[in-house]
């Protein structure tokens, strides 16, 4: 037998081969709590579900025709067939239609390796042959990523930027997290990592005597080692709750208005908002207890709590992903700024803490291995989750940042890494999207949604069947992902069989930079090190750090305090926004003129919630998260997972009392449904969730009935509702 070092996005480990075959991965020796998750890649390597050869779909080989995607079978081809197909297609298209005629389609989880990550590659590919219209934001923390930046001129604190636990441990007293902190969140970093330390982190922050507020409608959002305070309210309502707490600092007079009027800019129009002033109705306690249903005494108790003591406020990525999910991110900034203390050491506002792996982590300033891209000569993009919007109704306007432009008219459609039939947000809206282009290309190890739902079906290979080099900018950890095994079947690398399109094309050496595997591989750890050196840090040379498999940096010599700089010089050292200071009240989003974002944060209900007029018919509220034993919706086909699924579907959390009023019992198939599709899903009765909220995670398979518009879904995809 012998081991190889590989890694995943959910952790590190060493690959176990006997006579070529994988038969184990062993966690990697420095992992405090390795995730379990690691169980499920020998499975997944060999699952039956893996795309052994060429496929093109019957319907498309036969006469091109579109209608069937999905429900056809496909015919296996050779490669020289398959990319001849693809090439021409490509060609055709440009020729006919140009560039802005093909979509180029990726999500970033492909793999943790950075030279076979899928959506650099697919982008790279196509700038280099011509351009495409690409995507922007993502379905992670993409409301926050356009928002940010008028308020506080930058959206690097919701991508992991953001003050580092060793001064969390060190000065931090209350501790108030919006959204949770699970464990279960962080498993996983995009670019995989090497040690599991949230857990670790929280350990010392408790020892250390910090005070947690979880805010919260499940308590499994809430760690037992923390002891904390669960604040059980309903689902996106956490603005309410902000604009409580800050109406109870101002009768309080309980705030900073120093900091305010030294380092912020239009405090006085919010304040006239949460008084009452502007609109007649003051943002009490009982005001935000009627929405959030927690009771205005805990409200108050909470902004005295914060009030006078070192607080770090933080809010998880999935407040920003629902209707108006910019407003309990401004608020929260506003709060931190209200309380006077960002900047501070251990004090302030941060994104993402439970989100993900990374969040915090104190990790020097070095680059992280990257694949360039190059420039798009296209220059098209749209919004990450418009890909439905755009292929249903090509010419339509659509506003998008305060920029208004129009939906290019799709014929062609490339995609290689993630699988739109899990991140989007209204699957069956997409199937009926999905029929419109000409041709829909797919690169991908398994038979996917998205597999089954395309015309050329190209068979990639597994981070096990390559090599690479893998990092990520929120870990210390730089792996090398040394090849394990062979490639399964015919299965090829990304990079290959881009590099054979592009030869086709004329551009092979536009795309490659005339560098194969390899030389990609020592070029990114060749500029990772120049980083390193510029930061002082020396790094092994590139045969050394291939043979030992891995290398650690250093932590980072200072502690990162986000937005310290700004606070100790706002005038020599502003921020990005227009008026160098943190913007509460902004005079640019005010230019937008959107009537559903208004100028300063606010409480705006949301379209569908547990006090809309919608809950009288739909009175229960889904609340979907991250699973605890896939990522999104890889792993899913294994047994690991499949051992925790209920009657063979995706669990469903039901309070007990819920599920008695409607005769469930544990373990039954409940059918989960509103006006826009349902799924089948296996009862778990849970009493730490707030009454009349389920819980379910994302990630099962996409699974429908049949191809009807509002088809129900077999497996438990929580993206039809």
């Amino acid at each position: 037998m012998k081991r190889v070092q590989q890694l995943a996005h959910w952790g590190a480990f060493q690959a176990v081969v006997d006579q070529g075959r994988l038969v184990d991965c062993l966690p990697f020796e420095a992992d405090p709590r390795p995730s379990p998750m690691l169980r499920a890649i020998a499975q997944m390597v060999y699952s039956p579900t893996r795309i052994g050869r060429p496929a093109v779909r019957r319907g498309w080989l036969q006469d091109r025709r579109r209608s069937g995607r999905g429900e056809e079978p496909f015919v296996e081809v050779s490669w020289e067939e398959a990319l001849g197909l693809v090439a021409s297609e490509l060609l055709r298209v440009r020729t006919e239609h140009g560039p802005e005629a093909i979509f180029g389609g990726s999500y970033g989880w492909s793999s943790a390796g950075r030279v076979h990550h899928a959506r650099s590659l697919v982008r790279r590919f196509l700038f280099a042959g011509g351009g495409c219209v690409d995507q922007v934001g993502n379905y992670s923390w993409g409301c926050a990523q356009f928002l940010l930046p008028h308020v506080i001129g930058s959206h690097a604190p919701v991508a992991g930027k953001v003050t580092d636990w060793p001064s969390v441990i060190e000065h931090t007293k209350v501790f108030v997290a919006f959204g949770g902190l699970a464990l279960k969140n962080a498993q996983i970093s995009s670019g995989g990592l090497g040690a599991h330390n949230l857990e670790g982190w929280l350990h010392e922050a408790v020892r250390a005597g910090c005070r947690f507020v979880v805010v919260s409608p499940t308590r499994a959002d809430c760690p037992a080692l923390l002891g904390a305070q669960w604040m059980p309210i309903r689902p996106n309502t956490d603005t309410a709750l902000m604009l409580g707490l800050a109406h109870e600092l101002i009768r309080t007079e309980s705030l900073d208005r120093a900091f305010l009027g030294s380092h912020c800019t239009g405090f006085e129009r919010l304040e006239a908002y949460i008084t009452g002033r502007s609109d007649g109705q003051p943002k009490s306690g009982e005001w935000a207890s009627g929405i959030t249903g927690i009771p205005a005494a805990d409200i108050r108790a909470l902004a005295h709590l914060l009030a006078g003591r070192r607080s770090m406020l933080t809010a998880t990525w999935s407040l920003q992903r629902a209707h108006h999910g910019e407003q309990p991110y401004w608020m929260l900034i506003a709060l931190a700024a209200m309380l006077g203390q960002i900047g501070l050491p251990g004090g302030g506002f941060g994104f993402g803490h439970g989100s993900m792996h990374g969040v915090g982590e104190p990790r020097p300033e070095v680059a992280a291995p990257e694949m360039p891209l190059g420039a798009n000569p296209a220059g098209r993009a749209i919004p990450v989750a418009r890909i439905a919007d755009m292929l249903l109704t090509p010419g339509a306007v659509f506003d998008f940042n305060g920029q208004r432009s129009t939906y290019p008219d799709i014929r062609l459609v490339y995609w290689a890494g993630g699988n739109p039939f899990h991140h989007h947000q209204d699957l069956n809206r997409l199937r009926r999207a999905w029929q419109a282009p000409q041709t829909i290309i797919v690169h991908e190890p398994w038979w996917t949604a998205t597999a089954r739902h395309a015309d050329i079906v190209l068979p990639a290979t597994t981070t096990l069947e390559r090599n690479d080099i893998g990092g990520s900018s929120r870990d210390r950890y730089v792996f090398a992902m040394q090849q394990a095994i062979a490639p399964v079947g015919q299965a090829r690398n990304d990079f290959d069989i881009f590099l054979d399109l592009a030869g086709a094309g004329g551009f092979a050496d536009r795309f490659s930079a005339s560098r194969d595997e390899r030389g990609w591989i020592t070029h990114l750890y060749a500029q990772m090190k120049a980083s390193a050196a510029a930061a002082g840090i020396p790094l092994p040379e590139f045969e050394s750090f291939w043979d030992k498999g891995h290398l650690l940096l250093p932590q980072a010599h200072k502690r990162f305090i986000l937005m310290e700089g700004f606070r100790a010089d706002p005038l020599g050292q502003p921020l990005g926004t227009p008026s160098g200071r943190i913007e509460l009240y902004s005079e640019r989003i005010a230019g937008f003129g959107y009537a559903d974002c208004p100028p300063h944060p606010s409480w705006l209900p949301p379209a569908e919630w547990l006090g809309s007029p919608a809950s009288t018919r739909y009175p229960l509220h889904l609340v979907t998260v991250q699973p605890a034993d896939r990522l999104h919706g890889q792993l899913d086909p294994s047994t690991f997972t499949r051992s925790h699924k209920v009657a063979g579907r995706e669990r469903v959390h039901i309070h007990p009392a819920d599920a008695a009023a409607r005769g469930i019992a544990a373990g039954d198939v409940v059918r989960l449904y509103n006006a826009r599709g349902a799924c089948l899903a296996g009862a778990v009765l849970d009493p730490g969730l707030r009454p009349h909220v389920l819980v379910m995670a994302t990630g099962a398979w996409y699974d429908p009935v049949d191809g009807a518009a509002q088809a129900l879904d077999r497996h438990g995809n929580a993206n039809l509702r």
